[in-house]
C-alpha cells in the first residue's frame, strides 16, 4: 500500500482526535498509524456535538452529527453518526459493529458458506465487524428469524444469498409490530445467488466498474466495511387475492419473468442459466394479453412531490390485507381497490397484447443486465418497461444484448417503452403467465404498485 501524504496524515490525526470510531473513507484498521505511545489513545467524546470533516476526492464538506438525541445511541454507550448530503440523510455504522448475517448455503451455485468464509470474514475482521451467521434450512426461515428477533443487538442485517432471500427479510421486517423502527436497522447484501440484481445496483452506484462473481463480493464487502448507510425506496405490491407485498427491486409479467422462473432448474450454473433460459424463452416467445395503467412520475395533482415525507399511514386499503396483530402499515394513497376504474389522471396504455411488462426501481436487472441507468436507491421513481406484441426475436435478442452495455433504449426500437411513474396496475386476462416479484413467483392476477420514498436503509457506497 502506499504511505500516506502529508494532508491524508493531518485529515486523519483530526478524524481520531474528535472520536470518530471509523471512517469510510480510511483504510482498514491494520493499516492506520498509531498514534504516539504504540495504541489508538482511548479520549473522552467532544463537547461540540457536530463536526465538519472534508472529503478531499468528493470535494465537499461531509456533516457528522454525533447527537444521540438526533441519531439515536447504542445501548453499550457507542453513539451512531450521521450527516446529510444533497438532501438525503446518510449514516454511518459504529465501531465496534454487530452483524447478523443471514446466509442461504443453496442459493446460487451453492457457494454462499464457502465464499463468505474465504472473502467476506477476513475483511470484516479488518474492519472490527463482528459477525453472526445465521444458516437458513427451508424456505421463508430468515422471514420468520427477522420477524422474531431482537434487533437491539444488532447494528446491521446482513444477507449473504441473492435477491429472494432479501425479499423474504424485508416482509419479515414488515410484519413486525414495530416495522417502522426495525426498518431503521440497515441492510446489506453480499452476493452469493444467481441474479445478484441489488448487489450489482449497489455498485453501479459507487461508481465502481462492471464485475461479476468474486470481483463483485469483494466489492460489497468492502462497501460493508466502510460503514456508510441511504434511505431506499420500497414498493407496495396488491393483489386481487388480497394479499400484499413489499418490493425493493421489481415487478414482472411475461418474457423476464418466464426466463426468471422457467431458468430455476438450471441454478447451478449460476448467471449463466439466464442466458440458456432466455434462448429457450426466444424458441417459444408468447404473447400476453392484458391491461396496463400508470401514473406518470411527473403528475400527482393537488399534491407536491415530496420524496423525504414519511409514509402516511392508516388501515389496509380494499384489495390488502395487513397479518394479523401488526401495526398500521404505510398507506397506498395514490392507488384505488382493484374492483374500481383508475382515476381519470392515470395513463391506461392502448396496446392490450405484451410480450413482457417489467417495473424496475433498481438500475440492475441482474448482474450483467443494466436496465434501468437512470435508477437510483430513493429516488422516488419505478422504471416501467414494456414490450407490445410484434416484436420479432431477433429484435428482442437484441435489446437484452445491448441491456448488458445499458444502451437497449438507443436501438429506438418501436415495441419497447419506457416510463417513469409513481404507480402502476396491471390486468391481465385469465391467469396465463408467471409473475414474479424480486424474483419470486407469483400467481398471475391483477395486481398494482405504489412507491414509497426513503421507507428503509441500506448499505452503500454514495
Amino acid at each position: 500500500m502506499q504511505p500516506l501524504g502529508s494532508s491524508e496524515r493531518r485529515k486523519n490525526r483530526f478524524i481520531r482526535q474528535q472520536q470518530l470510531p471509523w471512517h469510510p473513507f480510511l483504510p482498514p484498521r491494520r493499516y492506520r498509524r498509531p498514534l504516539r505511545g504504540g495504541k489508538e489513545e482511548e479520549r473522552s467524546p467532544p463537547a461540540a456535538p457536530r463536526r465538519c470533516v472534508r472529503e478531499t476526492a468528493a470535494g465537499k464538506w461531509w456533516k457528522r452529527c454525533r447527537s444521540p438525541a438526533s441519531e439515536g445511541e447504542r445501548g453499550d454507550g457507542a453513539a451512531t453518526l450521521g450527516f446529510h448530503c444533497s438532501g438525503v440523510s446518510y449514516g454511518l455504522l459504529p465501531r465496534p459493529c454487530r452483524a447478523l448475517v443471514l446466509l442461504n448455503p443453496q442459493s446460487g451455485a451453492g457457494r454462499a458458506l464457502e465464499d463468505f468464509q474465504a472473502v467476506v470474514q477476513p475483511m470484516l475482521a479488518d474492519a472490527d465487524i463482528a459477525a453472526t451467521v445465521f444458516v437458513t434450512e427451508r424456505p421463508h426461515h430468515a422471514q420468520e428469524k427477522v420477524r422474531d428477533e431482537d434487533l437491539s443487538q444488532w447494528d446491521v442485517l446482513v444477507v449473504m444469498s441473492g435477491d429472494g432471500l432479501l425479499h423474504e427479510v424485508l416482509n419479515g421486517l414488515m410484519e413486525r409490530p414495530d416495522w417502522e423502527e426495525a426498518l431503521q436497522t440497515p441492510l446489506c447484501i453480499l452476493p452469493g445467488g444467481s441474479g445478484n440484481a441489488l448487489a450489482a445496483s449497489i455498485n453501479y452506484y459507487a461508481g465502481n466498474d462492471h464485475v461479476a462473481k468474486k470481483k463483485l463480493l469483494t466489492n460489497c464487502t468492502f462497501i460493508l466495511c466502510k460503514g456508510l448507510h441511504a434511505p431506499m425506496d420500497l414498493v407496495s405490491l396488491s393483489t386481487a387475492s388480497g394479499k400484499r407485498f413489499f418490493s425493493f427491486l421489481g415487478f414482472g409479467w411475461g418474457f423476464i419473468a418466464d426466463v426468471d422462473i422457467d431458468s430455476e432448474k438450471y441454478r447451478r450454473l449460476g448467471n449463466a442459466r439466464f442466458t440458456l433460459g432466455t434462448l429457450q424463452c426466444l424458441v417459444r416467445l408468447r404473447v400476453y394479453q392484458g391491461r396496463l395503467s400508470y401514473l406518470p412520475a411527473a403528475t400527482e395533482p393537488g399534491t407536491p412531490r415530496d420524496r423525504k415525507a414519511p409514509a402516511r399511514r392508516a388501515a389496509p386499503t380494499a384489495g390488502t390485507e395487513a397479518p394479523s396483530g401488526h401495526g398500521a402499515l404505510p398507506a397506498d394513497t395514490l392507488l384505488v381497490p382493484l374492483g374500481q376504474p383508475v382515476p381519470p389522471h392515470w395513463v391506461v396504455v392502448p396496446e392490450e397484447e405484451f410480450v413482457c411488462v417489467y417495473a424496475i426501481y433498481q438500475s440492475h436487472l441482474g448482474t450483467n443486465l443494466l436496465m434501468a441507468p437512470a435508477a437510483r436507491l430513493h429516488d422516488g421513481c419505478i422504471h416501467l418497461f414494456y414490450v407490445g406484441a410484434g416484436i420479432s426475436r431477433v429484435a428482442l435478442l437484441k435489446i437484452f444484448l445491448a441491456m448488458g452495455r445499458g444502451t437497449h433504449l438507443d436501438l429506438n426500437c418501436p415495441h419497447l417503452h419506457c416510463v417513469p411513474v409513481r404507480a402502476f396496475r396491471l390486468e391481465p386476462r385469465g391467469s396465463a403467465g408467471i409473475m414474479t416479484v424480486d424474483g419470486e413467483a407469483l400467481a398471475c392476477e391483477p395486481v398494482q404498485g405504489q412507491i414509497h420514498g426513503h421507507m428503509c436503509r441500506v448499505v452503500t457506497a454514495s
